[in-house]
């Protein structure tokens, strides 16, 4: 019973971790309809500027904030200067649907370039504010301690703060509007490039928080070269389809998962199934249902 629950915790923890990626990856593409694959590289220049942050002030509350609106920033450059040129130039032709996602890749290898010549490529550290050890139930240790659940917690305000941004808000119908019908929404005063470049950007910050919490839920080290953020990227995308990619309630729901599924895999069938399971879960879930569990199916057309 008490490796079932154990189980079920890591599932959460590791879900709620994804869910962060994959609401930013939704967001971009709530906002521009592209799959933003540089996302990983996004995270972990935003996870630089928080252990910055970590170095002069120690604190944090303090880098968490100031890794947000580093990503919010880096994410609002790259739509401004590379991706508004590039949909533009590639917006007619057989190559205007997949040019910007090619290009995201390279912009993926642009960024670590860019950090390792910048950090170089030694291991430097974060700490997180509170303990990871494991409340205690008896002479046990659950694996969910305080950082954890800050983690979890962080998550689920995002989503609904994000959540409401998106259906509550003038903002966030004007981004549905731009990624759907980019020209009607100019001939309804909306300003498309900027409210692009507003999507880009929460995303820029949505992906700091996943970069940070993902290295402070590990063991604090993290290089230009990490693994965890590549897989952090590949899970996202995955929670993020799993979950529907028009949906950020879909998105946390993916993600947590897509955690548990991994989880229970690793736990009770074979570690060495760590890499496999995950497109597995893909693979089912475009099979049963392919827009996802939270998407809405396709009105057919005639």
């Amino acid at each position: 019973m008490f490796q079932l629950l154990n189980t079920i915790l890591i599932g959460i923890t590791a879900g709620a971790i994804y869910s962060l990626m994959a609401i930013s990856i939704v967001l971009v593409w709530r906002s521009t309809r592209v799959i933003n694959f540089a996302q990983a590289g996004m995270a972990l220049l935003s996870t630089y500027f928080g252990y910055e942050a970590m170095v002069h002030f120690n604190s944090f509350w303090i880098a968490l904030p100031v890794a947000m609106v580093g990503g919010a920033g880096i994410a609002a450059l790259i739509e401004l200067v590379f991706m508004r040129l590039l949909v533009k130039r590639s917006s007619t032709g057989p190559m205007a649907a997949v040019a910007p996602i090619i290009a995201t890749l390279g912009l993926l290898g642009l960024i670590k370039g860019i950090i390792s010549s910048i950090w170089g490529g030694a291991d430097v550290r974060l700490v997180g504010p509170v303990t990871n050890v494991g409340y205690s139930i008896g002479d046990k240790t659950l694996a969910f301690s305080p950082l954890k659940l800050l983690t979890l917690c962080t998550v689920v305000a995002l989503m609904l703060l994000l959540t409401v941004l998106f259906q509550k808000s003038n903002i966030g119908l004007s981004l549905r509007a731009s990624a759907y019908s980019p020209e009607i929404a100019r001939l309804s005063g909306v300003k498309v490039d900027f409210v692009r470049t507003l999507g880009w950007s929460l995303a820029g910050a949505a992906g700091a928080v996943a970069g940070m919490f993902q290295t402070v839920n590990g063991n604090g080290a993290f290089s230009p070269e990490s693994i965890e953020f590549a897989l952090l990227l590949i899970s996202g995308f995955i929670a993020a389809v799993i979950g529907g990619l028009e949906s950020l309630v879909g998105a946390v729901v993916g993600g947590l998962v897509l955690g548990l599924v991994i989880s229970f895999v690793l736990m009770y069938i074979s570690s060495s199934l760590f890499f496999i399971a995950p497109f597995v879960i893909l693979l089912i879930i475009l099979f049963v249902r392919p827009q996802g569990i939270l998407g809405v199916k396709a009105a057919r057309r005639a």
